[in-house]
């Protein structure tokens, strides 16, 4: 389908980016840009509908003239009929009703992890960082794993040449301990909520959730760990060594983030390569590059050769989520 303008968004569960794309190759140029709280308006119609009177002149676009093509937006959630509720925020997305917004007659919602998945072919090399060369088959499938506010995986798959990718809500899956420190963060998620998630260790408030298992005896960098900057407080203070109990709960995080991209990688055979997303992996590159994260990512046997010859990727551009949407509309 040919399209001169696209509208973009990445609905993330704290954030929430929207952008005007023109189409270009090897990829969608980005025209026009912003950044909005998620609930910083009544809905994401509400919030499409500001963005594009903010942008008019920038993106050259006239609000009221349909001079936008076609929309796909990425949302944190699963998608049903056109419609998500965003996992971790309360705030439902309708793909109709920002249709109706908007004037569009095609806008498509789909799942956030999906959207960054469709950023993965025109990523450049400069956006992303190798933790592991390996061998990627061409025509094999690519995972993508991503935590931040949430813990989000997808998977996209070669067909006939053309990508495709798959959501998953496998962050919602349980944990699987694997170490005796695992076993103390699995008992005490289990006692507090009755079962323990991926998502609730491998996300923001999961590096608060192991640091709080753990370290019942307190933190040296004394941390408010009822504060929304919690889990930022905990990076900072491990990365620069400034509290042991910091960087314990960093050691376990990295550890389950890199045995969960594993475990994906395992199920999907990417044998086109692994993908770290989000908005963690590009703040913690030092400790992700320790070791620890390929460690477990490997310590598969039988199939620990099969995930030694795997690509694995650190995505640090930010805004690739809403380039994959862009990417989707002019692949559809």
């Amino acid at each position: 389908m040919s399209m001169a303008k696209v509208l973009a968004g990445d609905i993330g569960g704290t954030t929430t980016r929207l952008g005007v794309f023109e189409s270009s190759t090897p990829r969608p140029r980005l025209v026009a840009m912003r950044t909005y709280g998620t609930s910083e308006f009544a809905g994401i119609a509400e919030m499409t509908t500001a963005f594009l009177l903010d942008v008019a002149d920038i993106a050259d676009i006239d609000p009221k003239a349909r001079a936008i093509d076609a929309a796909c937006f990425g949302a944190a959630g699963p998608v049903l009929n056109g419609v998500a509720t965003l996992t971790n925020t309360p705030i439902h997305v309708d793909a109709a009703a920002i249709a109706s917004a908007v004037g569009l007659a095609r806008v498509w919602l789909i799942n956030d992890l999906e959207a960054l998945a469709y950023a993965v072919p025109v990523l450049s090399k400069d956006e992303v960082h190798v933790l592991q060369e390996g061998r990627a088959n061409p025509a094999g499938a690519i995972a993508i794993i991503a935590a931040g506010t949430g813990l989000g995986e997808a998977v996209l798959y070669n067909i006939n040449g053309r990508p495709v990718a798959k959501a998953s809500e496998g962050g919602r899956a349980d944990f699987a301990a694997r170490t005796d420190r695992d076993i103390i963060v699995l008992r005490e998620l289990t006692r507090k909520n009755g079962r323990a998630s991926i998502e609730d260790v491998v996300s923001g408030i999961g590096l608060v959730n192991i640091h709080q298992a753990i370290h019942t005896g307190g933190c040296d960098a004394k941390i408010d760990f009822a504060s929304p900057d919690a889990p930022a407080a905990v990076s900072t203070s491990a990365l620069a060594g400034r509290c042991k109990a910091c960087v314990e709960a960093m050691d376990v995080f990295v550890e389950a983030y890199g045995a969960e991209a594993g475990n994906l990688a395992l199920r999907t055979v990417a044998t086109g390569g692994v993908y770290i997303g989000g908005g963690i992996a590009p703040k913690i590159l030092p400790v992700l590059t320790s070791g620890r994260f390929l460690s477990a990512f490997r310590a598969k046997a039988p199939f620990s050769p099969m995930l030694d010859a795997m690509p694995v990727n650190v995505i640090l551009n930010a805004g690739a989520g809403l380039l994959g949407a862009a990417n989707f509309c002019f692949l559809t």
